[in-house]
């Protein structure tokens, strides 16, 4: 089994939990090769990465990209995230020729189960396995031209690496992206929704199971994905029981002081078996997260116009992101310089 995350220095914690969560989870797999895809990694960092695989008898590959505008031959707003997440648009170019299937995986993510049945899914005729993201706005979806189709979460991406390099799949999203002058709300899942729409199994949202399920009852996320088709309500209530990978999406994350994530425990369980076990909680949080659960315990009984609110505020969080990451990017400019 080959799994793939992206990552800087900052977010090794997060990754090096998740692969604990995989090798703790998945003991009967014969073959487990993590790949990161890295950027800025501290030597000391590295080699705990590699002394941590080791422990469990598995093997890493560290593929060190420091700037992914070599591989993109037009100006691009990565709209406030790191642009380490376009890595995945040229997955052909930075991977070896040998792997002919690869699970991606946010670092952002948990793995509670067992991954074998999943890693192994038919996808038939297609290049990507992913799963659906129900609340994304009707605007994005219009502007992809999506129609019928679901709108796909990018954090969780099952590839068959031999088609997506036989049918120059890579060209295909990043032809898409500069079509659109390098600017997509969500680069690379607008790219790979857009450009891939015909090729993409809709996958369980088991595996990529986030906290918009356990915020909005079945009707609402039914009428949202319309008019794709969503999973029945007797499935979704197995799924919310007892999902098989968690992504800590939004801003309630397990890692930052005061979150009451409903997977925080799990999380930590996972995280103290690693040479992280001692980083600290992210501070700065606690009055965000009261004023966010008393915002979400008021508007429990209007789910819909949470969601409008919520939307209403992404573009405003977005540009904040975007002026965090610029000055993040200029001091370490200024420290490379000094």
């Amino acid at each position: 089994m080959n799994i793939l995350f992206t990552l800087n220095n900052a977010f090794v914690p997060q990754v090096a939990t998740c692969m604990c969560s995989i090798f703790e989870n998945n003991k009967s797999m014969s073959e487990i090769n993590i790949y990161l895809i890295a950027s800025n990694i501290s030597d000391d960092n590295k080699q705990k990465i590699i002394d941590f695989t080791k422990k469990y008898g598995r093997s890493v590959h560290i593929i060190h990209l420091d700037d992914v505008s070599e591989f993109i031959d037009f100006d691009f707003d990565t709209n406030g995230w790191s642009s380490i997440v376009l890595a995945r648009l040229f997955l052909d170019k930075l991977l070896p020729d040998n792997i002919n299937r690869i699970l991606y995986l946010d670092g952002d993510t948990l793995v509670l189960k067992d991954l074998s049945r999943f890693y192994n899914i038919d996808l038939g005729d297609n290049v990507l396995g992913m799963c659906p993201e129900p609340t994304v706005d009707k605007g994005r979806r219009e502007f992809l031209a999506l129609r019928e189709a679901p709108y796909h979460n990018s954090g969780v991406l099952l590839i068959d690496l031999k088609q997506w390099r036989n049918r120059e799949i890579g060209k295909k999203v990043i032809d898409f992206y500069k079509r659109h002058d390098g600017k997509l709300f969500a680069p690379d899942q607008d790219a790979l929704n857009g450009a891939l729409k015909n090729d993409i199994v809709t996958l369980s949202i088991s595996y990529n199971y986030f906290n918009i399920y356990d915020t909005y009852p079945y009707r609402i996320l039914k009428r949202l994905s319309s008019p794709a088709n969503f999973i029945s309500k007797n499935e979704f209530l197995e799924i919310q029981k007892s999902p098989s990978i968690i992504h800590y999406l939004g801003e309630e994350r397990p890692w930052r002081k005061g979150n009451t994530h409903r997977f925080a425990k799990q999380y930590l369980e996972y995280k103290n078996l690693t040479p992280w076990s001692k980083s600290p909680m992210e501070t700065g949080w606690e009055l965000y997260f009261i004023c966010f659960r008393t915002f979400n315990i008021i508007m429990k009984p209007f789910p819909m116009l949470r969601y409008k609110i919520i939307n209403s505020l992404i573009p405003a969080f977005m540009k904040y992101r975007k002026k965090q990451l610029k000055k993040i990017k200029d001091r370490r400019t200024k420290n490379r310089k000094n």
